[in-house]
């Protein structure tokens, strides 16, 4: 009895951070709903920008949402460490048994909403499983190609609890501090459930614009970027279905179609993982990189 009513009190907190998330055309709107039925609370982190994106937020009407205002620090200019401050300024003001991360870009499917919330109820008191880990589906091009590569997350933690000293020192993945200088992957319990990640479907000239912006916070110089210009060979089609809150933007906002560049030439790195490939097809392997220890 004393476990049941541990269970029926488990508080769940989503959050995210956002910045110009409308003229960039990030489907966060649809993100953020999709998680609202599972979720107690959704921090927000929404950056002061350009745009009508907190206005969007507020739209909503939601009362689970709590935004919190913020202001990006434009000197932060090396591997992505302003998106970590940003994503942490919203988890640490997570309240939940478990802080439940999605990207802007990170869309939920209906038909996987019973599955997180369960797996989540069974491993809250099970010490071992500190994180939750999900299978990516990695759109590009246009809502029927994928991508399977060992060079795209397959697996990751999105779902982790919060009463772990954990941080993310490059905004995506989580480390667990061990001391005030050490720390590890989290021990993470892989679901039955998927992450659909649109980054890389919006419209051409929104993704181009994205990448102006955010370059500089990489460090990275900024090219000409075309869905031609990729290995073909790691493109696939995709058998499933999105979710249905992502029928409007789809429509309207999704890149529809595009044309491999027959002059394209692979990289050095995409000549390495094609070899992955066939590694993983011969031995039945995995070869991408998880930043999470498996708990089975």
């Amino acid at each position: 009895m004393d476990n049941l009513k541990i269970l029926k009190e488990m508080k769940v907190s989503c959050y995210t951070f956002i910045r110009n998330g409308e003229v960039l055309g990030y489907p966060f709107i649809e993100s953020i709903k999709s998680a609202l039925p599972i979720c107690d609370e959704f921090v927000i982190a929404a950056g002061k920008g350009d745009d009508h994106t907190r206005k969007m937020i507020e739209k909503i009407g939601n009362k689970k949402i709590r935004i919190i205002d913020t202001i990006w620090n434009e000197g932060q200019k090396t591997g992505g460490f302003v998106y970590a401050q940003q994503k942490m300024i919203a988890q640490y003001n997570c309240t939940g048994d478990w802080a439940f991360y999605l990207e802007g870009d990170e869309v939920l499917h209906e038909k996987d909403l019973d599955t997180i919330y369960n797996a989540m109820k069974e491993n809250l008191n099970d010490e071992r499983v500190e994180a939750l880990a999900f299978h990516y589906h990695h759109f590009y091009g246009n809502p029927q190609t994928i991508i399977n590569s060992p060079a795209w997350c397959r697996s990751g933690v999105r779902i982790i609890k919060n009463n772990l000293r954990a941080i993310a020192m490059d905004g995506l993945h989580f480390t667990v501090m061990i001391n005030h200088k050490n720390g590890r992957w989290p021990r993470g319990k892989k679901i039955n459930a998927a992450i659909y990640h649109y980054g890389y479907v919006r419209s051409i000239l929104k993704l181009q614009e994205k990448l102006n912006k955010v370059s500089k916070y990489w460090g990275t110089k900024v090219d000409h970027h075309s869905y031609g210009d990729i290995d073909p060979e790691v493109l696939h089609p995709f058998s499933g279905t999105h979710p249905a809150i992502m029928k409007k933007w789809l429509q309207k906002d999704a890149q529809k179609e595009f044309t491999l560049n027959p002059d394209y030439k692979i990289t050095k790195r995409e000549k390495r993982h094609r070899f992955y490939l066939k590694l993983e097809k011969w031995f039945n392997l995995d070869l991408n990189k998880k930043h999470y220890k498996t708990v089975k």
